[in-house]
């Protein structure tokens, strides 16, 4: 298995991921022309960890996205549904406590975390819905939720533009610079598939998230979502 497909089969997706896990961080860095670590930085700002905080970062891969948390003093739990990238990160971090788990199912007890978040994940797991229901019952009253993904450009002639490079100059990069190049068509596809911005803030409504907003990063190539648990 190369790739996965769009109906996201739970085994294809995390066989994919564990065939890209060592050459992930650096493939995706010139994927982005290196406007990774600028969106991450946004979602650290997000996401607000302080010390002692519980922070849950799902999809974290090999941690990359928790390292800035942890800096914090905040206690982050790097939690993924790949070995393959979980063994690289626990390679690359040892301290930290990796784990392995499905976001429609987490293995977490309710009211745990006063923040969960997730980055360039939610349009890979099979049943979006149910994972924001997850990451609601694993955080605390008053708790707050961050979602990074990739969206959609508001400026239609942009739109236009970003469309073809997904399409078309994605592929020999990360032929060039990928161990499993056939994944980044898949990402690709999984990014065109995605819900607009307005779609994703109502599902989160749905799962019971409150004060739902958003907020565009590269003229929408990536959208931030915030959202709270009531009291």
């Amino acid at each position: 298995m190369t790739r996965a497909s769009l109906d996201k089969q739970p085994h294809e997706v995390a066989s994919m991921f564990d065939h890209v896990a060592e050459r992930y961080d650096l493939t995706n860095d010139l994927l982005s022309l290196g406007q990774d670590r600028v969106w991450r930085k946004e979602v650290a700002r997000a996401v607000g960890a302080r010390p002692a905080q519980k922070i849950l970062d799902l999809a974290a891969g090999t941690a990359t996205s928790s390292l800035p948390f942890a800096r914090t003093g905040a206690y982050v739990v790097p939690c993924d549904f790949s070995l393959g990238m979980l063994r690289v990160g626990k390679k690359r971090h040892p301290w930290m406590p990796f784990t392995a788990g499905d976001a429609t199912r987490l293995p977490f007890r309710d009211d745990t975390f006063d923040a969960v978040t997730i980055s360039f994940g939610l349009r890979n797991v099979q049943d979006t819905d149910a994972a924001l229901r997850e990451l609601y019952r694993v955080t605390k009253p008053g708790g707050r939720v961050v979602i990074c993904e990739f969206s959609h450009p508001t400026w239609a002639p942009f739109r236009t533009v970003y469309t073809e490079y997904l399409m078309r100059a994605l592929p020999p990069v990360a032929r060039a610079a990928s161990s499993n190049p056939e994944a980044y068509v898949y990402l690709a596809e999984s990014i065109r598939a995605w819900p607009d911005q307005p779609a994703l803030a109502g599902r989160l409504r749905s799962a019971g998230w409150s004060k739902v907003a958003w907020r565009n990063l590269t003229g929408g190539i990536v959208a931030l979502h915030r959202g709270f648990k009531a009291d």
